[in-house]
Order: structure tokens, then C-alpha cells, then sequence
């Protein structure tokens, strides 16, 4: 694809691209403009699910206003233990066309929060660029925060540079067999660390102003049960190989929901303890550590 310095025709390049859909890594091939469906299950438009102020996000983007998220349904992984299941799995929304979901961004704004929050965006990356456009050139101003499950197509990432001022991903797997089991992803691992080296090359370390964050890369990272996220491999990633300076959120909000029977493995609540072992391991290395 040549890239173009207009963010419109760079957003209506890649909604392009849906002809023979290949936005993320499962390069599913198929023709969402005519109504065909990949493995995200949503076609030519995307799905809204819901748009409000959000006071659960990390406090570094919530502040006093909190952060304006915007849920899609659908979703290119197939996570067993989805706390969203009902939107990601089963697609709860309206199909909106971009405009409207700039005028959702816009109202966030207006509301006071300090961003806008898109949540699982990843197979809606085409139109969400086209909503982004829309807005700055409607005033726009608080940062963009992409927030996703981290498994991403480094080129899809590429065609999003300078349309994002905050990712946030997910860092969910180190072992490809648990990836291949939990969220029927089993290239999980690799796909994540290639696209969390392209996120932070794009808005390296994650910068925040007055308690706000304004720019940058902010990690999650959800610890499950018996080890099955490899906490370590990821924390050791991120200090070692990313940044010693990567902001992350090491997570206790694990529990056993949707499917989640169908593996003894993680059958279960998370313990104190394998919680700390993760959390205090991330602290050892230096870590910034989400409050």
C-alpha cells in the first residue's frame, strides 16, 4: 500500500483493503465490503456497542474525567474466559457508519473526559481511522487510545501510525500451546511481541502530564491461573527487550467466566499469591507499575 500524508485517503485505503480482508494476523481473505465474514464475524461497518465515560481504566487515563471508551463487538481472538463474551462473541451492536462515531468521540470530549478510549478495535481499524479523521478536523483534541488484545498485524500498524497517541495492549500469552488452547491463537506469542516492538516504536515510553496520560505505550497484562499467561517470559520482554521504562498494568481481575470450564487449568479464581509472584517479579525488574 502507499502511504499517503492525508489521513483520510490513508483510512480509505485500508477500509479498501476489506475487499480481501487481511487486517490482522489471521489474514482471513475474505471480501467484507460484499458482505462476507472472517473469524471477527463484522463486515463492511463497525459494530458499536456502547460509548461513555469509563472510571475503571488505569488512573493514568481516567483522572477526574474519566477516559471516553468506545466499545466494538466482535473480535479476532477467541478467548475462552471473555468478560465481554456478549460483545465480543456475540457481536451485540449496531452497525454505524465513521461519522458517527466521530460524533461519539466529539461528545465524550464534551463531556470532560481526557481521551477517547476505543475498545477492541483491532478488526475495525479501517473505520475507526475514518472516524478519527472525521473528528480532528472537527476540533478533536484529547489523545487517541487504542486499546486491544495485542494480537496485531505490524502492518496494519504501520498504516495506524501518527492516527494514535496511546496503545494499550494486551500481553496475554507466552506460551503458544496455552495461546493455541485459550484463545485459539497459537502464533500469539510472536504476533504480540513483534506488534508491541512497532507500538512503542511509533509512541515509544508512555508519557504522562499532570497525572494524565498523553502519549505512549501502556502494557496489560492479565496473570491466569497455574501460570498458563508465562508471566515472567512477558515481564522479562518488556524490561529486556522493549524498554525498561514500559508502563504496565499487572492484573488480578481473572476470573473463571464463559467458557472458561472448558479448562480445568484456569476452572478457577486467581490466588493472592500467584498474583504477587507476578506483580512483585515486574517490580524486581524495574517496571513501571500502573497504580
Amino acid at each position: 500500500m502507499a502511504r499517503t500524508d492525508d489521513p483520510h485517503a490513508r483510512a480509505e485505503q485500508l477500509y479498501a483493503s476489506l475487499a480481501r480482508c487481511e487486517l490482522c494476523p489471521r489474514r482471513c481473505g475474505v471480501n467484507r465490503l460484499a458482505g462476507e465474514f472472517g473469524f471477527c464475524g463484522v463486515g463492511a461497518e463497525a459494530l458499536f456497542a456502547s460509548a461513555g465515560p469509563h472510571f475503571g481504566e488505569e488512573p493514568v487515563l481516567v483522572g477526574r474525567g474519566g477516559s471516553g471508551t468506545i466499545f466494538f463487538a466482535g473480535c479476532n481472538l477467541g478467548c475462552i474466559f471473555c468478560q465481554n463474551h456478549d460483545i465480543s462473541h456475540g457481536r451485540n451492536g449496531r452497525p454505524v457508519p465513521p461519522a458517527a462515531i466521530a460524533r461519539a468521540m466529539r461528545r465524550l470530549e464534551d463531556m470532560g473526559c481526557h481521551n477517547v478510549n476505543f475498545v477492541t478495535p483491532t478488526h475495525v481499524t479501517p473505520q475507526v481511522m475514518q472516524a478519527i479523521a472525521i473528528a480532528r478536523d472537527d476540533g478533536l483534541a484529547v489523545p487517541i487510545v487504542y486499546n486491544c488484545g495485542g494480537y496485531e498485524s505490524v502492518d496494519t500498524l504501520r498504516a495506524l501510525e501518527g492516527f494514535v497517541d496511546i496503545y494499550m495492549p494486551d500481553a496475554k500469552y507466552a506460551d503458544p500451546e496455552a495461546a493455541r488452547e485459550l484463545s485459539d491463537a497459537p502464533d500469539y506469542p510472536d504476533v504480540a511481541f513483534a506488534a508491541l516492538r512497532e507500538m512503542h516504536r511509533q509512541v515509544g515510553d508512555l508519557a504522562i502530564q499532570a497525572g494524565i496520560a498523553t502519549r505512549g505505550l501502556l502494557v496489560r497484562h492479565l496473570v491466569l491461573p497455574n501460570g498458563l499467561a508465562g508471566s515472567r517470559t512477558i515481564l522479562d520482554f518488556l524490561a529486556n527487550e522493549l524498554s525498561p521504562n514500559t508502563f504496565v498494568n499487572v492484573m488480578a481481575q481473572y476470573r473463571p467466566c464463559y467458557r472458561a470450564d472448558r479448562c480445568a487449568r484456569i476452572d478457577r479464581g486467581l490466588t493472592r499469591q500467584e498474583f504477587l509472584e507476578a506483580y512483585e517479579y515486574a517490580a524486581r525488574l524495574g517496571l513501571r507499575l500502573a497504580r
